[in-house]
């Protein structure tokens, strides 16, 4: 799934780890990621998040989005700091999950993630629309 990521890759997440329920990525924070208070612009903390959320969601081979997130701020991070998100699997159920992350920077907690997910299929291939298209589904369905 990773590979097939331009955003994520295009802003230099590496995996470090994603295997049953847990993924740990990193990021550094470039220039070009702060805001007008010369911090990492929030965004960017939750994209990396949002990253190692989809990985540990996936690690476990069904087709799995995110259903829905939300980030908790704690303290600000700097263009040159590396960020760590490690994500961790709460609760499986059904077609759903609830899984936790949190972002550090030389071990402070940058920011607090939660993450809601559904899983489409079974595996990419399965994917499909009304119409047929390949690798789109309803995440209603």
């Amino acid at each position: 799934m990773f590979d097939a990521d331009p955003a994520s890759r295009g802003l230099g997440i590496e995996v470090v780890e994603a295997a049953d329920g847990v993924a740990v990525a990193r990021m550094r924070v470039t220039p070009a990621m702060v805001n007008g208070h010369a911090i990492a612009h929030g965004g960017f903390v939750f994209l990396l998040a949002d990253t190692a959320f989809a990985l540990a969601c996936n690690s476990r081979g069904p087709v799995t989005v995110a259903a829905g997130a939300e980030i908790t701020f704690v303290r600000p991070a700097y263009a040159g700091d590396l960020l760590l998100a490690r994500a961790v699997e709460r609760t499986r159920y059904g077609r759903s999950g609830i899984y936790d992350v949190t972002v550090t920077r030389d071990g402070e907690v940058v920011a607090e993630f939660r993450g809601r997910s559904r899983v489409l299929a079974d595996r990419p291939e399965d994917l499909r629309t009304a119409t047929g298209t390949p690798g789109h589904a309803d995440p209603t369905a």
